[in-house]
């Protein structure tokens, strides 16, 4: 019998016609890899408006109303969703929610309203880029104004503030404990025009004090065997980085193959983000730099994910540049960091934004924060996330499609004279395959360079073990459009 059969057995004599099916050769051409993403960030778990949700368990998410009834409204995983969704809602998604830090302290800011309106006007506040308006009338004292404010604050269950005070003062103090909530950022007025009743001041106390993040370990021990491609998380501090860190080493090692991407964001002075980054060297961790950015950055973080979700499946080699970011409120033009601080950012390990002129936030470059391999040297071998994108899809596609065509063969020597039916692979037929391989690869535009692939290639019998064939594979990754530069030599 020279055809190998899977299910039809050689020793039947009962007649009949037995037909089998065999698909492994039904799936052709490079195919679609689906994107899962992971959210991980802080729920309510007490009180009036506590999420539904077991904290540190793994649910899919599919909406900011669903969100909102599972972590609690305000709450800075909802937060994250809410804007994880205005960017992406195609994407499969999934969170998993932490509690506070038993030990964690609530960041806590304040507005000190002072003075008597002399004529009415309109308060308008800003928390983490949400506007709270509260109309004032003529001879209104600063208490009433700040009465109003508090009231109003508090109605909104989608801030991640509660209000309380006395007198003039509104004191906002974070839903959430922690280090990241010194980072929300409190205005009064951001748009053209928006301006205080005549009499009425404001003076800011900026958000501090908030101490004592969650253990993102308590996250990592429920990833399970999924694959989580975009992984968005709100920290900055130290001790969860490095966890974060060698989990997805490990996961984008070849004997685990779950490779995702960490992404985060850091709203920060340029020279704090400067120091922020150089004190990072890794291949698995984005943070979207977002000075003075209105939003906070939890939920910049959440944005960028989504944009990467979304537009990753699609061709993981195509920058992100341009893309812009839903939700997101830019920083006034006298905040923004300018061409050069970005750019110096980009050696730091900071990836960047910047604003159209439309006034929308948009990506200007997604890179990782590794600069260095573990000998010391400069590398820019991980430098930009397309990079790491593109190398997942190819170990998926070929995986894949070796897994699905040659699932039970034999394997012979190069010459063999076994019948073309028999289920066996050589090293010839092995490297035939990766050439046809890279040839789709090259069609959408992944690779580039067949040639050099060719002659680099190698594919051979391991001469340990006689059942094992090892491959070589060296692709010349097609790279992203991101500099232009000509020289206008002109003659008068």
């Amino acid at each position: 019998m020279v055809i190998s059969f899977n299910e039809v057995p050689n020793t039947i004599r009962v007649p009949w016609m037995y037909v089998e099916f065999d698909s492994s050769r039904a799936v052709r051409g490079a195919q679609a890899q689906a994107y899962k993403t992971l959210i991980v960030g802080q729920m309510i778990s007490a009180g009036d408006n506590a999420g539904s949700a077991s904290p540190e368990v793994p649910i899919r998410v599919r909406s900011k109303n669903q969100a909102d009834e599972l972590f609690g409204p305000g709450s800075q995983i909802s937060q994250m969703c809410a804007k994880y969704f205005e960017n992406n809602t195609l994407t499969e998604t999934w969170a998993i929610p932490l509690e506070d830090d038993v030990a964690g302290v609530k960041a806590t800011g304040k507005f000190v309203i002072a003075g008597a309106a002399t004529a009415a006007g309109i308060v308008n506040l800003y928390i983490g880029g949400e506007r709270v308006r509260v109309s004032v009338a003529d001879e209104d004292t600063a208490s009433t104004v700040a009465t109003a404010l508090r009231e109003a604050i508090n109605a909104n269950l989608d801030l991640p503030v509660v209000a309380s005070g006395s007198s003039g003062d509104v004191v906002v103090t974070m839903k959430n404990a922690g280090v990241e909530g010194n980072y929300l950022d409190l205005r009064i007025n951001y748009y053209d025009g928006e301006s205080l009743p005549p009499g009425i001041t404001c003076a800011i106390t900026d958000m501090a004090t908030g101490a004592g993040n969650p253990d993102i370990e308590d996250a990592i021990a429920v990833f399970g065997d999924d694959q989580w491609h975009v992984i968005i998380h709100p920290y900055t501090d130290e001790s969860n980085l490095v966890a974060l860190d060698e989990e997805l080493e490990n996961r984008w090692g070849p004997l685990s193959q779950k490779d995702g991407h960490a992404f985060s964001s850091a709203n920060m002075s340029y020279s704090d983000l400067s120091t922020f980054g150089t004190g990072l060297n890794s291949k698995q961790l984005t943070f979207a730099g977002c000075t003075k950015c209105p939003t906070p950055p939890w939920a910049v973080a959440a944005a960028v994910g989504g944009v990467v979700a979304y537009y990753g499946p699609i061709d993981p080699a195509r920058p992100f540049q341009t893309l812009t970011l839903s939700g997101v409120l830019p920083p006034k033009l006298e905040e923004r960091l300018t061409f050069e601080e970005r750019n110096l950012l980009l050696y730091d390990g900071i990836s960047t934004l910047y604003v159209d002129a439309g006034g929308k936030v948009c990506i200007e470059r997604l890179i990782t924060t590794y600069k260095t391999n573990s000998a010391g040297a400069d590398d820019t071998a991980f430098l930009d996330v397309n990079t790491k994108l593109t190398l997942s899809y190819l170990r998926w596609d070929f995986r894949n499609y070796f897994l699905r065509k040659y699932p039970r063969h034999k394997l012979a020597d190069d010459g063999t004279r076994f019948g073309p039916g028999q289920a066996i692979i050589t090293p010839k037929i092995g490297k035939a395959e990766a050439m046809m391989k890279f040839r789709e690869w090259e069609y959408i535009g992944l690779v580039e360079n067949a040639d050099q692939f060719k002659n680099d290639l190698i594919v051979e019998r391991n001469q340990g073990d006689p059942c094992r064939l090892d491959f070589l594979l060296p692709p010349d990754l097609v790279n992203q459009m991101r500099i232009g530069a000509a020289q206008i030599q002109f003659l008068l």
